[in-house]
């Protein structure tokens, strides 16, 4: 059985929407989900998001990721943390 792993990806240009986020992670494997969290009042996206996709999958993705440079600006990728 896979396990779904929720990914914390985070500096993300503002331009980057939900599909664009599923295209940088499907190379690696299937993508449940992935979202770039909005700000309520204004509407732009607030520089981060979330993608679940299968535990080894996202350990790959996670691996070649974390770091890579999108417009200019170093990708922070790891396995999201629950909230405190």
């Amino acid at each position: 059985m896979v396990f779904p792993m929720k990914i914390y990806v985070g500096n993300l240009p503002w331009r980057v929407d939900d599909t664009e986020l599923t295209s940088m992670f499907e190379p690696f494997g299937h993508v449940t989900s992935a979202s770039v969290l909005m700000d309520r009042e204004t509407g732009r996206s607030r520089g981060f998001g979330f993608v679940e996709m299968g535990d080894d999958d996202a350990k790959k993705a996670i691996a070649e990721l974390d770091g890579n440079e999108i417009e200019g600006r170093g990708l922070r990728v790891n396995e999201a943390q629950p909230r405190r």
